[in-house]
Formats: structure tokens, sequence, C-alpha cells
């Protein structure tokens, strides 16, 4: 790996962080010390994400849970592997059971968008195949932050008291007494600095542990969630999830001048930011800081988008190939439709043939970059009683258009918006890098990705730069920090810019690098509670 992508500009305003041995970055301080409690005791930097994902759904359940999904991208004996554990809809779910029912829409909360859960899997899949401890060892700090409780740290407690407002309309219905009980006080949320404890996740993550995750697929855990379902008339029974089992997958790539960008193929979204880096190449940037370079970057990326919002599904409904997306004379074609004011997007015809993200690495050379939600901060709404399980709500990702490719049925999993990133050079592993936050995620690793390759920016400093988003049709919305001289530029070109003043939408991301000599070097986001913990 060439040193120009790492070995520059170190002093900034946030500097970046060094470690040799290991490193855990993550949206929370617990968590990454939970990766780097595990690295010391014997475990590897899967070991290390396993606890550092386990110790997120402790601390900060306003972004996942036991009950969410994952996506991971391992590097292990100078290799990548893909992990799809993303859960399918329930067998006895379909649009028409829905219609009868007398939904126009697919639910948002409740019981009815809760899909499969692919997080314990996940944990045990990745402990398995790759780790050095047992998955019991691996969850054990997170156990103890369950049994002992956590101070809320500032942007959790902000999210919470976001959640309880959301969810207080339906405090007397249920389905939703259980979450209730776990994550509120008399229907308040904790404030900042407040002990929380969660006594019944504790158990339940010893049981996974014990078991290897077995419990909450066949076992009592399993039993726990079918019971609840059929109580209060949800889909979800323990056939679905004794059914369910993580895929592994191979990762999609892009060369974006000389480096390899990877994501996980669909159900994810990760291809939409594939699409765009492809567009973005045919052009050269001369600085980051100017109204030209972001509007190339805002109409790649609604062309991107675009195109991965009409095809993007479960892989075996897609209705083209993703190397037919991601192809070059596909890239030539879209990138000869940007010119120099706003387009409206519309999709293309290839040529046919709530969410937490960490990073970990160790002295041996793995490496990963993880991701796992349960949408929409703590999910559905619903906790499995005793169990602490909140479940996620990912089937208010699919189309309730029967004829759309991503249309709701039986073992289909819906578009993913959750994706982990790896950068590779010559064969060899440069890092992972991620940016939670639902939608903004493909658009936030472009953003990532051309801040350090095309602008020198340092991790520290590519997490940092101001962000932008694609709302619809001309629509941005960019940071309050963002360059006023640019936003007038790009009005006068026709699109149309909002600025928003509360950061959270934008994401948050981790970075980590690895240089010629070993050493790690980490950037944390600085729109949470973001540390990376390092020896």
């Amino acid at each position: 790996m060439e040193m120009d992508l790492i070995n520059h500009r170190y002093l900034s305003k946030r500097s970046v962080h060094f470690g040799k041995n290991g490193m855990a970055a993550s949206s929370h301080p617990y968590a990454a010390q939970a990766g780097l409690e595990v690295m010391k005791k014997g475990g590897n930097a899967i070991d290390a994400a396993i606890a550092v994902a386990a110790t997120l759904t402790v601390v900060e359940p306003t972004a996942n849970g036991i009950g969410g999904d994952a996506f991971v991208l391992v590097w292990a004996k100078d290799k990548l592997y893909g992990l799809n554990s993303s859960g399918f809809a329930p067998e006895l779910i379909s649009i028409e059971k829905l219609k009868e029912l007398g939904h126009e829409a697919i639910p948002t909360f409740g019981v009815v968008p809760v899909t499969v859960p692919g997080v314990p899997a996940a944990w045990a899949e990745l402990s398995q195949r790759f780790g050095k401890l047992s998955l019991y060892e691996a969850l054990e700090p997170a156990i103890r932050c369950a049994r002992e409780g956590v101070p809320v740290a500032p942007m959790v407690a902000k999210g919470w008291k976001r959640a309880i407002n959301r969810y207080l309309p339906d405090k007397e219905n249920p389905v939703y007494e259980g979450w209730f009980q776990t994550f509120s006080k008399n229907y308040e949320p904790p404030s900042v600095g407040e002990v929380w404890k969660l006594e019944d996740h504790a158990r339940t993550l010893e049981e996974i542990g014990k078991t290897n995750a077995r419990s909450f697929y066949e076992g009592e855990l399993a039993d726990k969630i079918d019971e609840f379902f059929r109580k209060h008339d949800g889909f979800l029974r323990k056939s679905d999830l004794m059914k369910f089992k993580p895929e592994w997958v191979e990762p999609l790539k892009v060369n974006y001048r000389g480096y390899d960008v990877w994501e996980i193929p669909p159900n994810g979204q990760g291809i939409v930011a594939l699409m765009a880096l492809n567009i973005l190449k045919g052009f050269d940037f001369c600085e980051r800081e100017n109204a030209e370079t972001v509007h190339k970057h805002f109409e790649a990326m609604k062309l991107a988008f675009t195109d991965g919002k009409h095809y993007i599904s479960e892989p075996k409904t897609m209705r083209v190939k993703p190397e037919e997306l991601l192809s070059e004379k596909y890239a030539e074609e879209r990138r000869a439709l940007i010119g120099d004011t706003a387009l409206t997007p519309v999709p293309g015809e290839p040529p046919k043939g709530g969410t937490v993200y960490l990073a970990t690495a160790d002295g041996e050379g793995n490496m990963v970059s993880y991701i796992q939600s349960n949408y929409m901060g703590f999910g559905s709404g619903v906790v499995i009683p005793g169990t602490g399980i909140a479940m996620q709500n990912r089937g208010n990702n699919f189309s309730f258009d029967s004829e759309s490719p991503n249309a709701l049925g039986p073992f289909k999993r819906p578009y993913h918006t959750i994706i982990p990133g790896f950068l590779t050079k010559d064969g060899k592993a440069v890092g992972p890098f991620g940016v939670m936050g639902g939608f903004i995620q493909p658009q936030a690793h472009v953003q990532v990705v051309t801040n350090m390759i095309d602008f020198h920016l340092n991790p520290q400093e590519a997490l940092d730069a101001p962000r932008w988003q694609w709302i619809g049709g001309k629509e941005f919305h960019v940071e309050s920090r963002f360059p006023n001289h640019i936003i007038q530029k790009l009005v006068e070109k026709g699109h149309t810019i909002v600025q928003q003043y509360d950061d959270i939408s934008f994401g948050r991301g981790q970075i980590i690098l690895r240089r010629d000599d070993g050493v790690l070097v980490g950037g944390t986001e600085s729109r949470c509670d973001g540390h990376i913990a390092a020896f």
C-alpha cells in the first residue's frame, strides 16, 4: 500500500489516533474499550468486533439491539470476506394479508414490520469461523455492562428522549409494554449520566453466549419470541427463526483512483456508493470546497441512488445483475448525463449481463468493518418480555407494490440500508470504514472515500468535514457548517439547498487504516460519543 492515503496531515483540529497491537473504533467509549479488553485477553479483531457490537446493544440501545440485523466485511488471511446476516420476512406475511387487515401501507412500528433478527447469528458465525475466543468470552464485557449499568452518554440520551416521544401515543397498547418497562421509568427517559441497567438483556446475552446463539433461533429465547407474536397477532414464528442462516457473500468492488472500494452486495445499498464512485472517477477534482466539485458529487449520487432504489432487492428478484450496474459502459452513460445544472434523475437501463458502525484491527493483520441496526432508533417498539430483546422493524423497507422487485413477501429480505465499507490497494488491506444513518450511508461513504483519496484528508478530517445528503428531486440537505459561498453557487445551478442545524441526520462513522509499517491510524465521529481504544 502506498503511503499517500494515510501518511499526511496528522495534525488537525481533532487529531487521528494511533495504535500498534490493536484498535477498536465505535460510537461509544465503553464499546471501544470492550473490544480492547477482548484483544488484550488473547482475542483477535473478530472477537473484538463481536465484543464491541454486543456492548453497543447495551450502551446505545437507541440505535441497535439484539433483535436487529448485521453486515460484516472481514479481512483475514489476506482475503476479504462478506457476511450478510439480514433476516427475512415471516412465512405467514404477505401484502394480501395486510390489505385484508385494513393496512394501506406497511406499518412503521408494532408487530407487523418485524423481520427475523440476524445479529445473534452474525456473532456466532464470526466467532466460529474466525474467532480465537469462545462467543461467551467475547460477550463478557457486554454482559457486565448490562448487569452493572453504564452512565447514559449525551447523544444516546438525546436519541432516547426522541424515542420516548415517538412511542408515548401508544403507551396503553400492550404491544409496547415491554419497551416502556425496559427503557423508561414512569414513561420518562434517562438523563445524561444516569446509570442504566439492563438485567434481562444481560441474561439474554449469557444465553446467546453459552449456546452459540442456538437458544435465540431454536431454544428457550425462540420460544419466548414465538409466544409474544402469537399473543399479539403478529406473523413471526419460531419456525421462521429456525430457518435463518447468515450468508457468506462475495463483496463487490470498484477501483477508484488505484484503491479498491468494497461493499456488501444487495440486498444492501452499498452498491449505490460504488455506482456513484464509478461515475465520479471520470472527473478530475482540483479542490474539495468548490461548487463545481460538489455539483458533480450531487449529480453522481442522484443518478446512483435513483438506480439503487429502482433495482435493489433480494438478489433473486433483482431485474439486473450487480455487475451490470457497475460496468464501465454504464458508468460512462450515466456520467454523460451530468451537465452544468441540476438534473431530475430517472432510473437508467444498464446493459444486460438507527444503526451503529464499528471497526477493529489487530496486530496479526485482521481487520473488521461491522454494522448492525434495529432501524429507526429502537426499532419496532417491541421488546420481548423478560429478555430485553428489542425487535427491529426492517419490514418497513419493503415495497407495498406487488409489482416491485422489493415487494413484501414470505422469506424475502428487504432493501437494506446498513452497509460496511473496506479499502484495499494492490491486494493488501488498507482498512475498514463506515458511516451509520439510514439512507445517508452510501452518500457518506462516497464523501469519506473522496475526502481521503481525492482531497488527502486524514481519517479524522474525512469524518469531520461538513456533509450533504440527497433528499429527492433536486433537494439536498447540508450541515450548518457547509460553506455559504458554495451554497449560493449550487442554488444558481438549480439545486434546492436546505441547511440543517441538527447533525444527527448526517450519520456517524469510524475509520481504521493500516500503514505499511503496521501502525494503525484511526478516526472517530465528532457527531456522536465516538471513541477509539488502542494499544
